[in-house]
């Protein structure tokens, strides 16, 4: 599993955590983006938000922001979602060396999502992960192996997008989080706690 979910659930947003990028435009109704980077700042892939804020001030981008060290971005433009994905890959690529994957997911699709998600956002209890997917036959593949384990709790959000919940202090160690960690779904998922999630959203309304 991307180990994003782990950290995001603790991670708190420091003051100035948000980074808007610089030539903000006027806004067309319908071009709010959220790119969700698998495995930054995991397994030896180290990538400073500043750094990776220079990089994407050199792609077509309106405007953005970056959030939190797992990488998380906002932003507005004119590309369609599969034409960011493929650029911000290779961005990512060039810029630093490694064989990047994000899910791209417009801002209208976000947060249909979160308001589909059952599980608060905020427990002492439990954690509510959300698993997002470009490939919607592996979130098809992962749900239906996930109903067959004890102990998972999930909800289907959509093709893209699956909710799980896991006990606060035990993420790695549920079920699903390792049943979604083998390689197979590496290419094609990531995974972000509901809070993060909602943070996203209103980093792309306030672009």
């Amino acid at each position: 599993m991307n180990s994003d979910a782990t950290r995001d659930s603790s991670e708190p947003t420091p003051a100035g955590e948000v980074t808007p990028g610089a030539g903000a435009s006027t806004r067309a109704p319908n071009d709010g983006y959220a790119v969700f980077l698998r495995g930054v700042n995991v397994g030896g892939i180290n990538i400073k938000m500043a750094d990776l804020k220079r990089e994407l001030a050199h792609l077509p981008f309106r405007s953005f922001a970056t959030l939190l060290a797992s990488g998380n971005i906002a932003c507005r433009t004119a590309l369609s979602g599969d034409e960011i994905k493929s650029t911000v890959e290779k961005c990512l690529r060039d810029s630093f060396g490694y064989d990047a994957w994000v899910v791209v997911l417009s801002a209208f699709r976000l947060t249909e999502i979160i308001a589909a998600c059952p599980y608060p956002a905020d427990s002492t209890e439990q954690h509510s992960y959300i698993t997002l997917g470009s490939d919607e036959a592996i979130i098809e593949e992962l749900y239906t192996l996930a109903e067959r384990l004890d102990g998972v709790e999930q909800t289907r959000l959509g093709p893209e997008a699956t909710a799980w919940l896991a006990p606060a202090g035990g993420t790695l160690d549920s079920p699903f989080s390792k049943l979604s960690a083998k390689g197979r779904y590496k290419s094609s998922t990531t995974t972000r706690n509901l809070r993060t999630l909602m943070k996203v959203r209103d980093a792309i309304a306030r672009l």
